[in-house]
């Protein structure tokens, strides 16, 4: 079982109404694990994966006064775009019921 991280972004939270979901996978895992994870934990039906890698950004940091700035990488991060059969969502974004006021009492 791998473990998957909702992204919780603009872009994810309007790719959500298009019953679109956005994850953050391991980098080692395949298109199968991450089905197999989703449809277990969320109990939903998979139409679709996409994975793509997004390489980590070139750090620079100080080595002291003088010396030259070393280099670094951030690691990477592997994204999963699911897409799932009509009439199943994943209750992400939970929006909260719209509060109603009591209507405020008239003067005589």
């Amino acid at each position: 079982m791998i473990n998957l991280f909702p992204r919780k972004t603009e872009k994810a939270y309007g790719l959500s109404l298009k019953n679109i979901y956005v994850f953050d996978v391991p980098v080692s895992a395949n298109t199968k694990q991450i089905v197999d994870a989703i449809e277990t934990e969320y109990n939903v039906k998979v139409k679709s994966v996409r994975t793509l890698i997004q390489n980590g950004k070139a750090v620079r940091y100080s080595r002291g006064k003088r010396a030259y700035p070393g280099t670094t990488n951030r690691q990477d991060l592997k994204k999963a775009y699911i897409t799932l059969v009509n009439g199943n969502s994943i209750k992400i974004f939970d929006q909260p019921e719209a509060e109603t006021k009591p209507a405020k009492k008239e003067k005589k």
